[in-house]
């Protein structure tokens, strides 16, 4: 598999669909480092657009479409692979999340990954570590964002723990600061009930655990603007500076009589809430101060967008090794499935998709088509694709988590127990090769593939192999039989041509 070889000058872009604010980072590559050339940000609150029943209301989604029109319009001449879509804790909390993102992806023009809560919280490691000078530091990063917020402890450019809690300001606002009042008991309120979704990772980043703290984004870069305007020192939110700007909002009563320096007419709704758990974490992890980070989650974005092309820097084939071992997966079965499905799938892929994407997703699912068979022999591929849909999977996005868990509930049995989409060519194409080659190595030694093609005429596939091919590989030839009848069952045809 070709890995594509990033220039010096190379444009790459992210793109982060936030529950309070979107925003797009636009950069240029220059000898490993990603310098900004523009950047956009607008207040869309769509997570203060779920209604009771966690659907996104028409307004909401309105907003955020409008948004994605400009920023699809900035981005217009960027290639697939220059670009990284991400949505978060809204996307992750909707019912309703395709009703935003299939009109989302068309608007702006580029796939948008709804990642999970520790992957954010990875990515929003990366962009503040690469923002930092490099050092041995034990690292604490905090990000208050809109609907969560995301604690990790790292060093250097390695993090070592992730955790991503559903407390935000939107969400905190909407439920406390309801009505914009400001009040002692209030505050009081929201922090005893900050602390109460906090209060489990006390003991992983209590500040023994950790040499310096850093806050990134959202609420915290919206306090340390305030405080700095009134006087507190530039770049550090203090306890006592948070505390002060508690009284403050208390002494104003509300939020539209409140007129502080440095407070956004956008961050003015959401102050409170975001307030109320900056309190929490303080007091939780015993933090005197928060030194404010310039990276983010966006940043994160644009450096995972490089490291992911290299097979050796992509921390997704790092999470397939892990699974594969913790699962107890026959590595050597799972190689030689792997170089079979590819070497098949090479043979009827082209130019029109990302062969490198497809065949990467390809040999991650022979990598893990029998990881469920720790669990039950009988039906693996329903354990496999169960666990892959509910893992903490690192660096992968929940689509393409998905994609995974398809594949291994498909690499055997009947087709119609996936609701898939068959008219994905890509994805038929994958399955297709998997269960083949799942077949090819069923007795787990390498196969013979000499003179064995497989080609494609519309939704019409092929096999077809030498003369004696039967009579040299019987069970084969009977297991290919039953693919193709399975394959007779649904919209797509599988033709054996294998003399006796």
């Amino acid at each position: 598999m070709a890995e594509r070889n990033f220039q010096n000058g190379t444009r790459l872009a992210a793109v982060d669909l936030g529950s309070n604010s979107f925003r797009l980072e636009i950069g240029s590559l220059d000898h490993g480092q990603i310098h900004r050339s523009e950047y956009l940000k607008e207040t869309v609150r769509l997570g203060g657009g779920l209604d009771r029943e966690r659907n996104l209301t028409d307004e909401a989604m309105q907003r955020g479409w409008d948004c994605l029109g400009r920023f699809g319009e900035r981005l217009a001449g960027f290639e697939h692979w220059q670009v990284r879509a991400a949505a978060t804790q809204t996307l992750r909390e909707a019912r309703n999340p395709e009703a935003f993102l299939s009109r989302a992806q068309q608007i702006l023009g580029f796939p948008i990954e709804v990642i999970s809560g520790r992957e954010e919280a990875r990515l929003i490691y990366q962009g503040v570590a690469h923002l930092l000078p490099q050092s041995n530091e034990r690292r604490l990063v905090v990000d208050i964002g809109g609907r969560s917020t995301e604690l990790i402890l790292g060093r250097s450019l390695e993090a070592s723990k992730m955790e991503s809690y559903r407390v935000g300001s939107v969400a905190w606002s909407m439920k406390y600061f309801a009505e914009g009042r400001f009040s002692a008991q209030i505050f009081q309120l929201a922090e005893v009930a900050a602390k109460a979704f906090l209060d489990e990772a006390t003991d992983k980043f209590w500040h023994t655990h950790w040499d310096q703290a850093y806050g990134s984004s959202g609420t915290i870069g919206a306090v340390r603007d305030i405080l700095a305007a009134a006087g507190f020192d530039h770049g550090v939110v203090t306890l006592q500076g948070v505390k002060w700007l508690r009284s403050r909002l208390i002494e104003g009563q509300s939020a539209e009589r409140i007129h502080l320096a440095g407070l956004k007419d956008e961050r003015r709704a959401v102050i409170g809430g975001g307030l109320s758990v900056l309190l929490a974490v303080f007091d939780l992890f015993g933090v005197a101060e928060l030194h404010a980070a310039q990276g983010a989650l966006r940043h994160g974005l644009l450096y995972d967008l490089l490291e992911r092309e290299q097979t050796e820097t992509d921390v997704r084939a790092s999470t397939v090794a892990r699974l594969g071992r913790k699962f107890d997966v026959d590595a050597s079965q799972a190689g030689r499935v792997s170089q079979v499905a590819r070497h098949l799938l090479g043979m009827v892929v082209d130019g029109k998709c990302d062969v490198q994407r497809i065949m990467r997703m390809l040999d991650w699912a022979a990598q893990l088509h029998e990881i469920g068979g720790l669990i039950s022999h009988s039906d693996s591929h329903k354990h496999g694709a169960y666990v892959l849909d509910n893992a903490d999977a690192l660096g992968f996005a929940m689509s393409e988590l998905h994609r995974l868990s398809l594949l291994v509930l498909g690499h055997k049995g009947k087709l119609k127990k996936l609701e898939a989409d068959f008219d994905d060519d890509a994805f038929v194409k994958q399955l297709l090769a998997l269960r083949l080659a799942v077949i090819l190595c069923h007795a787990r030694r390498d196969p013979d593939l000499a003179g064995l093609l497989l080609s494609a005429s519309g939704e019409t596939w092929m096999v077809s192999g030498p003369a004696g091919w039967v009579t040299r590989f019987p069970q084969s030839a009977h297991l290919l039989r039953e693919e193709s009848k399975a394959w007779g069952r649904s919209s797509w045809r599988l033709v054996l041509d294998l003399p006796a």
